[in-house]
């Protein structure tokens, strides 16, 4: 029962992430520290592998494989939202600088009009 309520809330927040949009400082702060306790999760989890075990057995599932699989579909959840913010961005960045070279470039050739 447990799992279910730390699953749906992880999926609760990636909504939320998906719904809010564009990255602020806040949210790159709090993405970075949960990179940096994951990666002391996974040292840690590498170092004593029956505590995966305790710990899925605390949290109602019954190998600590599938709790490591439960968690890494809801990190690649993250990771896809991420990205695909990521992505859109860019996108915006690109489209703007096409606007501003078409604008610069329709000046030139005016220019080079009104000199001739």
């Amino acid at each position: 029962m447990i799992i279910k309520l730390v699953l749906l809330a992880g999926l609760a927040g990636a909504a939320v992430m998906l719904v809010r949009g564009r990255p602020t400082a806040l949210n790159l702060l709090v993405r970075r520290a949960l990179t940096l306790a994951t990666i002391v999760a996974g040292a840690i989890a590498v170092l004593v592998p029956s505590l995966v075990t305790d710990v899925a057995n605390a949290l109602g599932v019954g190998r600590g494989t599938d709790l490591v699989l439960y968690l890494l579909c809801v990190a690649f959840l993250f990771v896809s939202i991420a990205l695909y913010q990521r992505i859109a961005v860019l996108h915006d960045r690109q489209v703007e600088m096409a606007r501003k070279h078409a604008l610069l470039e329709a000046e030139l050739r005016a220019a080079r009009r009104s000199d001739a």
